[in-house]
């Protein structure tokens, strides 16, 4: 019964089986690599009608698109960097008040069949010009989208890709100074973090109950930066591994975040109020310490994209003094 909720919150969060829903600590040498210091010069983004993005998807589209519907929140994201609103989303993250806040949210038509089965007769409904879904979740939908519209495909495992697939959408919509600034802000912003490494160790864990995973880099895109700015040692075990408390007590956690998931309405309490009664939990530096941070999963877990990662590295910062 644990794997299949595991497995059911990272499908739900996640479009896919993450495999960062089992993790453990890696070898001394493995852990807390922060790979090379990022690049903050941007490359000119000139405009196009057809981009090649890093995965080896082709998308073309007449003419600029100004009607996007979005299925995922990674999508909201680039809009939102781009100057632009989804014609219609799923997503909540442009009710955050880094986006357009609550009310202004409230003006964008929500595509019905939430995250996991968004109706194709409704996203056509909205007359769109471009949807952008994620690979594994909304793939099935390109057949009933062909030929009416532009699908897009996505699926980020890093912060690079978000970079890419925010160039691509810069040069299909024309809004290329839109693109080159958002995207020297993030480098920019990343780059001061890495200067200023943290060295606490530091968790990001998940869930929707009292069963949680852990986020790791290449399966999460927030926790892909985690290592240049702190010591990140957990790494995946793939769809099927388990992760228990004792492992997380036997790592010597400082700061810890937790994203308490929710399905279609408000989340039933806060995950760290329902682990806190594994008798585990109290014993965790992080715990005893008051380092324990619950965040908005809505920009830590879904939005991917370089202004939600910014929100990441603006909150995770400030905590990992």
């Amino acid at each position: 019964m644990l794997g299949t909720v595991r497995r059911w919150v990272a499908a739900a969060v996640m479009g896919t089986l993450l495999a960062g829903c089992g993790s453990t600590a890696g070898t001394a040498e493995e852990e807390g690599k922060a790979g090379p210091r990022t690049d903050v010069k941007v490359e000119p983004i000139r405009a196009a009608r057809s981009v090649t993005d890093a995965k080896g998807v082709t998308v073309t589209t007449k003419a600029a698109p100004r009607r996007v519907v979005c299925l995922v929140a990674l999508c909201d994201d680039m809009l939102a960097e781009l100057g632009m609103e989804p014609a219609a989303t799923n997503s909540r993250l442009l009710a955050h008040p880094a986006f357009l806040g609550k009310d202004e949210a409230a003006r964008i038509p929500v595509v019905p069949g939430g995250f996991l089965a968004p109706e194709a007769e409704a996203i056509l409904s909205y007359e769109p010009d471009l949807v952008i879904g994620l690979e594994d979740t909304h793939g099935k939908l390109a057949p009933a989208l062909r030929g009416a519209t532009v699908f897009w495909p996505v699926q980020p495992n890093s912060w690079e890709d978000s970079v890419g697939y925010l160039r691509d959408l810069a040069a299909l919509t024309g809004r290329t100074r839109q693109g080159e600034a958002a995207e020297k802000a993030f480098r920019t912003k990343l780059a001061k973090a890495e200067k200023a490494r943290s060295g606490k160790t530091a968790l990001i864990i998940f869930g929707s109950d009292e069963n949680f995973g852990v986020a790791t880099p290449g399966n999460d895109v927030a926790a892909g930066l985690f290592p240049k700015i702190a010591h990140y040692p957990w790494k995946s075990r793939g769809v099927e591994g388990t992760y228990s408390m004792e492992e997380i007590l036997a790592a010597d956690v400082g700061v810890m975040f937790v994203e308490t998931l929710s399905f279609g309405g408000p989340s039933d309490g806060k995950l760290s109020d329902k682990l806190a009664e594994n008798p585990l939990w109290s014993r965790i530096p992080a715990v005893k310490n008051g380092d324990v941070h619950e965040v908005d999963s809505e920009v830590w877990a879904k939005g991917r994209g370089t202004r939600s990662l910014g929100i990441v590295l603006d909150e995770a910062t400030a905590a990992l003094k």
